[in-house]
């Protein structure tokens, strides 16, 4: 589900807090969808302003300035903030400091919301305003904030609402979250015109898992399996035999399917068929395509098969997945 708590608050003055070596896209990304629901609603219901911990401005990852509107000791902005979203980037822990705990605690006394894009949920962990929270953060955090902060559920989804907390991984995710935030205020017709205006086709959901690249997860530990896995990928619409797949890695099958039970807790067969039904659910989103068209296009030979097997990973139809 998109959200999993009761939503405490409906924002429309949004305060993003820049850290340095932020993220510049995904700053881009939740901001823009406000301008343009603005736009299409022909008035300013959104608004939004900019702060650093010492005022001035702040260098993003890809070296631009930015020129903040506050500094994080000015009381007289919060009074006009209903959510406040920490924008990290690289070495986000770096940025942490006692004054930057101050003012986050300080939000949250005066019940702001919070929230964090890519790997700004880190820095509202590390103040222990996460706590008994879900959320979600960039996949190259994911396993950081999991171990270190068990009290958190950390979550692979591209964006996490929770009762008074939004977090959204990074790149372009913080737009859908964005959509998110404005379908729940108004109807379809204002995020499905945001939507248009970015050239977006598909308005993804909140239950929307990231991708986290294979070598992100195994590392160097195993090029075999790797390789295993981009055939795979590159083979949906007619898979390969598992005797094939080995024998083009160089392997006997008996070791490919220890590869995969070590490395990815599941047999070959298994991984396979999660990443055909993960295809057909783009296309059942994404396209026009009929149910049989889909079906084939992701490696099944009868609708029966496919829709047993969807629903079975899924827990729902793909006819509901088309419909909804």
């Amino acid at each position: 589900m998109n959200t999993l708590g009761k939503v405490l608050v409906e924002p429309q003055n949004f305060g993003f807090l820049l850290l340095e070596n932020f993220t510049l896209i995904s700053l881009s990304s939740a901001i823009e969808p406000l301008r343009l629901a603005n736009h299409s609603l022909k008035k300013n219901i959104y608004n939004w302003q900019t702060f650093s911990e010492q005022g001035g401005s702040v260098l993003a990852s890809d070296g631009v300035s930015i020129n903040v509107d506050f500094s994080i000791n000015s009381e007289a902005a919060l009074s006009d903030i209903d959510l406040l979203i920490i924008c990290g980037g690289i070495d986000v822990e770096k940025n942490y400091s006692k004054n930057i705990a101050r003012f986050l605690r300080n939000v949250h006394y005066k019940k702001i919301a919070l929230g964090a894009i890519c790997t700004g949920s880190r820095i509202l962990a590390m103040a222990d305003l996460l706590n008994g929270y879900s959320c979600s953060v960039h996949w190259d955090g994911l396993s950081t904030l999991s171990n270190l902060f068990p009290k958190i559920n950390v979550r692979r989804n591209l964006f996490t609402i929770d009762r008074d907390r939004f977090t959204s991984s990074g790149g372009i995710a913080p737009f859908d979250m964005m959509l998110k935030i404005i379908r729940d205020r108004y109807d379809l017709t204002v995020s499905s015109a945001v939507a248009e205006q970015f050239i977006s086709d598909r308005i993804r959901r909140g239950d929307d898992e990231q991708r986290i690249p294979l070598k992100h997860l195994i590392g160097s530990l195993s090029e075999k399996l790797i390789s295993a896995v981009q055939l795979m990928e590159a083979n949906i619409r007619e898979p390969i035999n598992q005797t094939d797949l080995a024998a083009y890695t160089g392997l006997s099958a008996r070791q490919l399917q220890r590869l995969f039970k070590r490395y990815l807790s599941c047999s070959p067969s298994r991984y396979y068929l999660q990443l055909r039904l993960e295809r057909a659910k783009d296309l059942l989103q994404q396209t026009s395509l009929s149910i049989l068209e889909v079906t084939a296009e992701s490696g099944f030979i009868s609708v029966s098969h496919f829709s047993k097997s969807y629903k079975v990973y899924f827990g729902y139809s793909p006819s509901i997945e088309r419909n909804n």
